[in-house]
């Protein structure tokens, strides 16, 4: 195959011809969008590296990752110059995809094929991060497209699964009466005591103009900051800007709750997708500071209703409190990790 293979930095390169039709064909989730990359990248610590496959001008194939260094500046982090020489590694990631996987493929591409693209990555991205790269590490492979990566030398480890809900119901109702009773009797009390809740308003809609994303972006910061940090995460906080962006789009569903004199108490979004869309992000204020409990409860209600009333195949609640998406019926889906040493990605 003569394909062609490029590394780009969001933050300065242009969008490659093609992207947004490539997109569309591969029904790529959201923050795939060449605009939210470069929002994205360009204030993070571990900036966003994207490598475009390309066969006759024709894009077939995409892969993310992030560039990460033993010690995240304390500001965006730089991709090319004096960095290049210092130690880094590359991480095959989404940041903001929690538990998918962070490349795609156009349709005719055959196992033999995604192996050989993967590994022209592997070389490409090393000699774009420079001297110094360290190796490649695979976050989150999942198990059906393990031998496409796997080979000698390349350990393989069991990483964070991801939650999902397979669309199985005629209604919410239904998928309530899924559930175990005493999970299904608190979440029908707790969505009819926050409806009748005067001092609690909530909106949901997509496209939302009216929200002040520093606000946003604070609030998410410091619901992260009292969850406590997560071992091995070289993301950044999610910044304001990005979540301008996010939430002004006709394809993000944003859910707010604010009390009667208009303080915001907690917000979640649904990144929409034709078959699964992902419950993304969610952020409360803190029990002690006047937020109602089970706002979080009541929004999970709100977004399997989404899917059930779209009839999208499932939904993706992400990684993490994987034992308490189980009591909603959100199964877990395991991921694995790859570490390919710098010398390995040469052969």
């Amino acid at each position: 195959m003569t394909w062609d293979v490029r590394v780009l930095d969001p933050r300065t390169d242009p969008e490659p011809e093609g992207w947004s039709g490539f997109l569309d064909a591969q029904q790529a989730p959201v923050p795939w969008d060449y605009g939210l990359l470069r929002v994205e990248s360009r204030f993070s610590p571990s900036p966003t590296a994207l490598t475009v496959i390309s066969d006759g001008g024709e894009i077939v194939a995409a892969v993310l990752a992030m560039l990460c260094a033993p010690i995240s500046p304390s500001g965006p982090g730089a991709v090319r110059g004096m960095a290049r020489l210092g130690p880094r590694w590359v991480e095959v990631q989404h940041a903001w995809l929690s538990g998918y996987p962070p490349w795609l493929f156009a349709d005719g591409l055959d196992a033999a094929d995604r192996r050989e693209i993967m590994r022209r990555f592997e070389r490409a991205v090393g000699r774009f991060t420079g001297p110094g790269c360290l190796g490649v590490v695979y976050r989150t492979v999942p198990p059906e497209s393990l031998d496409m990566l796997a080979g000698r030398g390349r350990p393989v480890r069991d990483t964070m699964p991801t939650s999902v809900l397979e669309n199985r119901f005629v209604d919410v109702d239904g998928w309530l009466a899924s559930l175990r009773r005493s999970r299904r009797l608190s979440l029908r009390g707790q969505s009819k005591k926050i409806a009748a809740d005067p001092d609690v308003v909530v909106r949901t809609e997509a496209g939302r103009t009216d929200l002040d994303a520093l606000e946003l972006a604070t609030m998410l910061r410091e619901h992260r900051e009292r969850m406590g940090p997560v071992k091995f995460d070289r993301r950044g906080p999610v910044t304001a800007e990005y979540l301008g962006e996010l939430v002004r789009r006709p394809d993000v569903i944003t859910s707010t709750y604010h009390d009667g004199e208009g303080r915001l108490l907690a917000f979640t979004n649904v990144l929409d997708h034709p078959v699964a869309p992902l419950h993304q992000h969610w952020a409360a204020l803190a029990p002690e500071e006047g937020r109602p409990k089970h706002l979080y409860f009541e929004a999970v209600v709100r977004n399997v209703r989404y899917m059930i009333e779209g009839n999208r195949k499932s939904l993706s609640m992400g990684r993490g409190l994987t034992d308490l998406k189980a009591t909603l019926g959100f199964q877990p889906v395991p991921l694995l990790g790859v570490i390919v040493p710098r010398p390995v990605t040469r052969w």
